[in-house]
């Protein structure tokens, strides 16, 4: 390696401060809980713990762990408080070698196992099956030439889950340069285990952590957190095309690095969100999917973030044809509509008439530029599961 590459290398890296350490300490220590499905009780578990109890089951099965990080908007949390973001899920990911299938099952098997240790008294014969059923909220298995990982996340009401990432390879680990970080954990579990009856931590007395931007410059991607900066390359390589985290740093008051290049990179998270997404229904669930999870408690933002999404797909999505556009245009504000209805923002009106402006190539004479959604009221209890059939489809 050249002393170019080594130099490239280290802008990746940088020593977390004593303030940063602390605040990695409380996260690590905050008790999370992972609410069961029906009848099984919340359990109440401290991330710290689960690391443990999951990294010393692997290596007892023969699955030797190389690091653990921290990775995604906790991390962005613990390096710059004020990010405007907060942080919702706890994304762990464990480095090791996902050989075969065989260890796919072990890291699933060891993982439902290890949450036997956070069962009230009582439920510790709860079989394999039964807690995955009560308390994963996802399971998940990626095995290709560039990616070999799995994901098991743990159910949590409020958006908050516990995501544990066994990743081998990943070839893509950041959408935009302020989600990009990953802090190493060991050299604070090390010193948990070290220091149980001994000092604890201090200024002047605590371990070395380090952090590492996936994005490249860690410095740069630093600055970009700071300043509430965007930023991102080859969004075609990131799954959805990082469409929705883009329109949600939008409405959360990020700006783009570079405005013309932003329009130019938004054709491409367009064009692969619909190549990832083809089918409308798969639209609505990925859509009502990523609200529920990233605004929970902030209710009041999703219609911002669907208008939004809206004005983008409308400028910048050229691989649809004009009845899949209007289609998906059409879903995104029936999305728009139920976020009003649900915010008691709509006005009483038996109808509400919207106006869309057809695409410079839309030719068709016969194309309506409007339509009439008769609206329910938003108190109905049958409003939320059934608002898009309130909706006529553009003709």
């Amino acid at each position: 390696m050249s002393s170019g590459d080594v130099s490239e290398q280290s802008r990746r890296f940088c020593v977390l401060s004593w303030e940063q350490v602390q605040r990695l300490d409380s996260i690590l220590g905050e008790s999370v809980p992972i609410h069961g499905r029906g009848n099984f009780p919340t359990l109440s578990v401290q991330p710290r713990q689960i690391v443990q109890v999951v990294r010393a089951r692997l290596q007892e099965r023969g699955v030797e762990v190389r690091d653990v990080k921290l990775n995604g908007s906790a991390a962005s949390y613990v390096l710059h408080q004020d990010t405007g973001l907060g942080y919702k899920d706890l994304d762990l990911i464990f480095g090791l070698n996902l050989t075969d299938d065989k260890t796919f099952r072990v890291v699933k098997d060891v993982v439902l196992d290890s949450l036997v240790d956070f069962l009230p008294p009582g439920l510790s014969r709860v079989s394999p099956m039964t807690l995955k059923e009560a308390y994963v909220q996802k399971l998940v298995k990626v095995c290709n030439d560039t990616d070999r990982w799995s994901l098991i996340s743990l159910s949590n009401n409020t958006g908050k889950n516990v995501e544990l990432k066994f990743v081998e390879s990943l070839r893509r680990q950041f959408e935009f340069s302020v989600d990009s970080f990953q802090i190493g954990l060991d050299s604070l579990l090390l010193f948990d285990r070290c220091s149980e009856t001994a000092m604890s931590m201090s200024e002047s007395f605590h371990p070395t952590v380090f952090g590492e931007s996936m994005y490249g410059d860690f410095q740069e991607a630093l600055g970009h957190l700071r300043t509430r900066t965007i930023a991102t390359r080859s969004p075609e390589e990131i799954r959805g095309g990082g469409l929705l985290k883009y329109c949600h740093l939008l409405v959360r008051g990020f700006k783009p690095d570079s405005e013309a290049q932003m329009k130019l990179l938004q054709r491409y998270m367009c064009s692969r969100f619909f190549i990832d997404f083809p089918d409308i229904g798969e639209q609505q669930r990925k859509l009502e999917a990523y609200l529920q999870n990233h605004f929970n408690g902030m209710e009041d933002k999703r219609y911002d973030c669907l208008v939004t999404l809206r004005h983008v797909v409308d400028e910048s999505t050229v691989c649809l044809m004009g009845h899949e556009r209007r289609q998906t245009l059409a879903l995104i504000s029936a999305l728009a509509l139920r976020a009003m209805a649900e915010q008691n923002a709509i006005p009483a009106l038996a109808n509400i008439t919207c106006y869309y402006q057809p695409a410079p190539y839309v030719r068709d004479v016969n194309f309506s530029n409007y339509y009439i959604a008769r609206v329910q009221s938003p108190m109905s209890s049958s409003y939320s599961n059934s608002y898009h059939r309130t909706w006529l489809p553009c003709s």
